[in-house]
């Protein structure tokens, strides 16, 4: 069965959720892309990984190593000669954390050429910080080439990715065009908006594929059976009274 949200389903932004239902959407949208541009182009899912080291007070360790640091003297004897050596100390390692982040390339099949790249942002990508600063990184070097860019922002957490004027919205679509720029197409959507059919642009003279992007979700969301679990939490961030009550209604 479909969400029972009109658009984005608010339940889906849930931490224990959202890369679940974000690793899950990359390839729908790739199902939905790859038949409308073959045998002219490639859909490729591809990972931009971010690595999160944990600070002093939150170290993980591998394994089940213990204590800190000890030496201790042993003894080689090589012929008539005992020889006094120090043992090497014992350390623990810590666990470096390895986030993928999948998203679509799409690529020209003769040359292999970039032609399109398109994101479905996460957490990882809107909180300041590092992971923030390596996304914008990538989107700016993708802006200043010649290879066309969706950017969908299904999260109502967070700041927004850089644009003029800015928009208030719950939740944002940018389709840029690399012979546009820098003016871009852009959706701001509310709640309760249904989600667009998006143009994903290619080479000329190939026309434009399309997705719908409200039916992938309600695919998804139906495949991976959310109905069964998803409204013990609650939205994150929470919603407004009205909007909650408005949710509530149509559960």
């Amino acid at each position: 069965m479909p969400s029972p949200f009109p658009g984005m389903n608010p339940y889906l932004e849930q931490e224990d959720l959202w890369q679940d239902f974000h690793d899950s959407m990359i390839p729908a949208i790739r199902d939905a892309v790859a038949p409308q541009v073959r045998p002219e182009y490639i859909v490729k899912i591809e990972q931009q990984i971010f690595i999160h080291e944990p600070d002093a007070n939150e170290l993980i360790f591998f394994g089940k190593g213990d204590v800190g640091l000890t030496r201790r003297q042993v003894r080689i004897r090589t012929g008539s000669t005992a020889l006094a050596m120090t043992a090497p100390a014992r350390i623990r390692i810590p666990s470096i954390e390895f986030e993928k982040h999948p998203f679509l390339e799409i690529r020209d099949r003769k040359n292999r050429e970039l032609v399109t790249v398109l994101e479905l942002l996460s957490p990882t990508n809107k909180k300041n910080g590092p992971d923030r600063e390596q996304y914008l990184a990538k989107r700016g070097k993708l802006l200043r080439g010649n290879v066309h860019f969706i950017e969908i922002d299904l999260l109502r957490g967070w700041p927004r990715m850089p644009m003029e004027p800015e928009s208030a919205c719950d939740y944002c679509i940018m389709v840029s065009r690399a012979e546009e720029r820098p003016e871009a197409s852009f959706w701001p959507l509310k709640l309760r908006d249904r989600l667009p059919n998006l143009p994903v642009p290619l080479r000329d003279p190939s026309p434009d594929a399309h997705i719908d992007l409200q039916e992938i979700l309600h695919g998804v969301y139906d495949r991976a059976g959310y109905a069964d679990h998803v409204y013990e939490g609650t939205p994150t961030p929470r919603l407004s009274r009205k909007d909650a009550s408005w949710a509530r209604s149509l559960l």
